[in-house]
């Protein structure tokens, strides 16, 4: 398990670690028989448990408590609101505000079960976002949330406009090819019989989480950088997309 996932720390608390891309934080109704960070952690360390979530093709930092003692205190904390959570993210489009907040109520989708929206009488959701790199068409960006309901980031961005560059279920496409930003000048090589995508998930990627630890009061900075799939595609679009 320790080869497969990466732990970023651990104490008798907590285990933090960087979620891959396709990985379920914890088993759910529709796929109970695929692999997940909470069965394979606790055949690791024993009883854990967990605090938050990430969805299935998002990458990033996840935080899991050891004891029933922590668990309460940081999910204290994430109700409390007092986590900071930081996420970065590609969307499609140059966004006409580069820093700015949606603050807009979420609900379950009215006509489709998988999917969350924009509804009257939803739950109060907040995201941050601030523009930190632009390119021809798209946006690089970083984004905090002050809550954190399913889907949260990706329905906001969908509602304003700016949906995720590769998100199959709120955006436009389901994979980003290099094609896209080379156009004329992208070749297939001799060995290739058609192109491959850079990168087949949703662009979004859980960097950082500061809070304070749940039994010493330290506050602790857990950060990651982009897995490989995202970081070649923000190089790509810095060598050919600007």
């Amino acid at each position: 398990m320790k080869n497969q996932i990466e732990i970023v720390f651990e104490d008798d608390d907590l285990v933090i670690v960087n979620k891959p891309a396709g990985l379920l934080t914890i088993p759910d109704r529709f796929s109970a028989d695929k692999p997940n960070l909470y069965n394979m952690l606790g055949h690791e360390f024993g009883r854990i448990f967990t605090v938050h979530r990430l969805d299935r093709e998002t990458s990033g930092i996840l935080l899991f408590t050891k004891t029933e003692e922590a668990h309460k205190e940081m999910s204290r904390q994430f109700m409390d609101r007092t986590v900071e959570k930081i996420y970065f993210a590609l969307v499609d489009g140059v966004m006409h505000q580069t820093e700015g907040t949606i603050d807009k109520p979420l609900g379950p989708h009215p006509t489709h079960p998988e999917k969350m929206a924009v509804v009257h009488g939803g739950k109060p959701s907040k995201t941050n976002y601030k523009v930190t790199e632009t390119f021809k068409n798209y946006s690089f960006i970083e984004c905090s949330i002050e809550t954190g309901r399913t889907h949260q980031i990706r329905v906001h961005l969908h509602a304003i406009g700016y949906p995720l560059a590769v998100d199959a279920l709120y955006g436009r496409q389901n994979a980003f090819f290099l094609s896209k930003i080379k156009l004329r000048k992208f070749k297939l090589s001799k060995e290739q019989e058609e192109e491959l995508p850079i990168m087949s998930r949703t662009t979004l990627h859980a960097g950082k989480l500061v809070f304070k630890h749940p039994t010493t009061g330290e506050q602790m900075t857990i950060q990651a950088d982009l897995p490989k799939d995202f970081a070649a595609v923000v190089n790509q679009l810095r060598k050919w997309g600007k």
